[in-house]
């Protein structure tokens, strides 16, 4: 038998209260039994754990490690995380009509672990998270992943009502919003498909300039 496959299921919000982790929590249970028959291992992996700030490294990420290490711990551990995976569904929250700050941050702290790999993108918020999921669907296609062309986008039941003030005062997932997203789960079942594709198909090799 081959070895298992790792996906990184990625919580990228860092606020505190969260409701990132329980929406990737939730996304990792849809796809667990695909990815068991698949012989795919599942990690969920929480940018809040590597308290990254605002990139201050004194070299370029595209320039690790040809030229030399990055410095400081926490670039080292959130390095090592990424770069252990063969793919990712980065689970994003849209604040303002966009991409998380804090999921940028981390997407832009790292090249070379990330290029050539699939993603799958999931966003989430009080209209799905769509504006998110594109400014994050052209930051990753700009760093040479493979991103799936199937990007689940998750709404809270009742718009700005009950639900959507759980999740940011209390960082819970309310019951109609919960039923929603569940009733939704062909959709992230689809975009999960469409990654081990991905995985299974070798990346394009780029003509010589």
């Amino acid at each position: 038998m081959n070895a298992a496959k790792k996906v990184a299921v990625i919580a990228t919000s860092t606020r505190t209260p969260r409701i990132g982790t329980k929406v990737a929590d939730l996304v990792k249970d849809f796809i667990a039994k695909d990815a068991a028959d698949s012989n795919i291992d599942l990690s969920l992996v929480e940018v809040a754990t590597f308290k990254l700030p605002v990139f201050d490294e004194a070299i370029l990420p595209a320039q690790v490690p040809a030229l030399r290490n990055f410095a400081h711990e926490h670039s080292k551990a959130w390095s090592s995380e990424i770069g252990k995976h063969d793919a990712y569904i980065i689970v994003v929250p849209e604040y303002n009509r966009g991409l998380a700050g804090s999921a940028k941050n981390a997407i832009d702290y790292l090249y070379n672990e990330w290029t050539g790999k699939p993603i799958a993108v999931v966003s989430y918020g009080i209209f799905g998270g769509n504006a998110a999921s594109e400014q994050a669907e052209k930051t990753l296609e700009g760093m040479k992943l493979r991103v799936a062309p199937t990007r689940p986008a998750l709404a809270f039941a009742g718009g700005p009502g009950p639900d959507l003030m759980a999740a940011a005062g209390q960082g819970e997932i309310g019951e109609e919003t919960r039923e929603k997203w569940e009733a939704e789960a062909g959709t992230v079942l689809k975009a999960f498909g469409e990654l081990k594709e991905l995985l299974n198909a070798p990346p394009a090799v780029e003509a010589a300039q």
